[in-house]
Parts: C-alpha cells; sequence; structure tokens
C-alpha cells in the first residue's frame, strides 16, 4: 500500500488547491486539470461570487 503523501498531486485550475492522484484517473492522469467536478463546471466560483460581499474585490484565494 502507498501513503497519500507518495502519491503524485497537481494543483486544481480552478481553486488552485493541490489535490492527489485517485485511482480512477490512472488512465487519464495527464489530462486532469481540475480537483471536483464543483470546479471543473465552474459551481465553486459561482458560489464564492455568491457568497462574496458586493463591492469587495476578489482576493484570488
Amino acid at each position: 500500500m502507498r501513503r497519500k503523501a507518495d502519491l503524485p498531486s497537481k494543483i486544481c485550475e480552478a481553486c488552485g488547491r493541490p489535490f492527489a492522484w485517485r485511482r480512477k484517473w490512472a488512465r487519464s492522469w495527464e489530462t486532469v486539470k481540475f480537483c471536483s467536478d464543483a470546479c471543473r463546471t465552474g459551481r465553486r466560483d459561482a458560489a464564492r461570487a455568491r457568497l462574496r460581499p458586493a463591492g469587495k474585490p476578489h482576493d484570488g484565494a
């Protein structure tokens, strides 16, 4: 068994957080860009926009 720390990881293009390799991505790891379906479809950005007060700039985190 491999430890999670030993698995390859990437940075999500939508949220900027790191995510680790998963077995279901074994054949397509090179093309994986997002950590979740929410990031892939843009739902996470939409939720952040709703929660951010109007007039405040986005800090990028």
